[in-house]
């Protein structure tokens, strides 16, 4: 019976997390030279930089790169001037705006193209990757394309963010064996493509103001005033590298946002993916217990090695993971239960996590 209802739940992995398409190389696209790149920049000196470099690479020219300077207080705006960006200053958010929605909504006013594509600042475009981004928008004929950047890693701590890698694609409900990359139930932030036309008859920002997960809330708005949109990976495309800083830095922004995220997944798809979750973990408490429940040594190490190949697989689609993360998936699962329980417990009694100088309401 337990063999059973584990092999179910490691099904259930396949079954939210299917396949991740990217977007095709092809011809240069037509559209290219009307994007519009806006980035949403605060603190960000070290990231600017790496980032206007790509565009440049991307295989295609937009017709202006746009930085909003949200309040650094460092070299992000002069770096931007430098790498050749024109510097938006929004100036102060007004109340019930955060820092980030303001910064787009300003960009949006300020940009010139007809199509607006809105990069973190610690994303990176890859060889092509505009040119490629801008083709399969045009194929689809879509209003919006979303993609999630396929994260980079390089010190031990970054391993952590790969269960939240992992769960921030399986609830975005485009890429599980019944979704359709075309009907997302979501977007990623980091990296949005949308038609100027769709953007403003939607609202634009102004309808997400408050919100920390704007792209979550963002996708039905624009879905719901008739634009068609599509979720893709980013690997080959954009890439990006969370939380450099240390392991302070990730703690406290997964910390932000990851219990709202939770919230705004439908009850049936977060159901599904604890449930994902908890057969992984059980597979650990029948490889520890198994002698003592009648298993053969073969029978329960087999469940236990099946969940970490399935680690292996999905992570190789969201990131640049190590084998041994794979390997040793419970020591990434416990981090996050010790990550979401932070968050929702802040969520709940109200309580505020620092990010980049700023106070935020965990969920607030």
């Amino acid at each position: 019976m337990i063999l059973t209802l584990l092999l179910l739940l490691w099904l259930l992995g396949f079954a939210l997390f299917w396949r991740v398409p990217v977007c095709r190389p092809g011809a240069k696209p037509a559209r290219a030279q009307t994007i519009s790149v806006i980035i949403p920049a605060r603190d960000e000196e070290h990231n600017i930089g790496r980032l206007l470099q790509s565009i440049r690479s991307g295989g295609a020219a937009p017709i202006e790169v746009l930085v909003v300077d949200d309040g650094s207080g460092d070299r992000t705006a002069e770096v931007a001037r430098q790498s050749g960006a024109v510097v938006v200053d929004p100036g102060t958010p007004p109340e019930g705006w955060r820092g980030k929605t303001w910064a787009c909504q300003q960009g949006a006013r300020a940009a010139k193209g007809s199509v607006l594509l809105f990069l973190d600042a610690d994303t990176w475009v890859l060889p092509d990757g505009l040119a490629r981004m801008a083709g399969e928008f045009e194929r689809r004929g879509l209003a919006v394309l979303s993609l999630g950047p396929y994260h980079e890693t390089e010190r031990v701590y970054e391993q952590a963010s790969s269960i939240f890698n992992l769960t921030t694609f399986m609830g975005i409900g485009a890429f599980g064996i019944l979704d359709s990359v075309e009907r997302p139930g979501g977007l990623f932030g980091p990296c949005l493509l949308v038609d100027r036309e769709a953007y403003w008859r939607a609202g634009g920002h102004e309808k997400v103001r408050g919100e920390i997960l704007e792209h979550m809330s963002l996708a039905p708005i624009l879905i719901k005033a008739g634009a068609s949109a599509a979720c893709l990976g980013g690997r080959g495309v954009v890439h990006t590298r969370m939380y450099p800083d240390g392991l302070k830095s990730l703690v406290e922004g997964w910390t932000k946002a990851f219990a709202t995220g939770a919230a705004k997944t439908s009850r049936l798809r977060l159901l599904l993916i604890v449930g994902w979750i908890f057969g992984s973990l059980f597979s650990v408490l029948d490889l520890a217990l198994g002698p003592w429940i009648g298993w053969t040594a073969s029978g329960y190490g087999l469940v236990y090695l099946a969940f970490a190949f399935q680690w292996v697989l999905f992570l190789g689609r969201v990131g640049r993971f190590s084998f041994g993360t794979s390997l040793l998936f419970p020591l990434p699962l416990l981090f996050f239960f010790a990550v979401f329980s932070r968050s929702a417990l802040l969520r709940v009694s109200g309580g505020r996590v620092v990010w980049k100088g700023r106070s935020i309401a965990s969920g607030g």
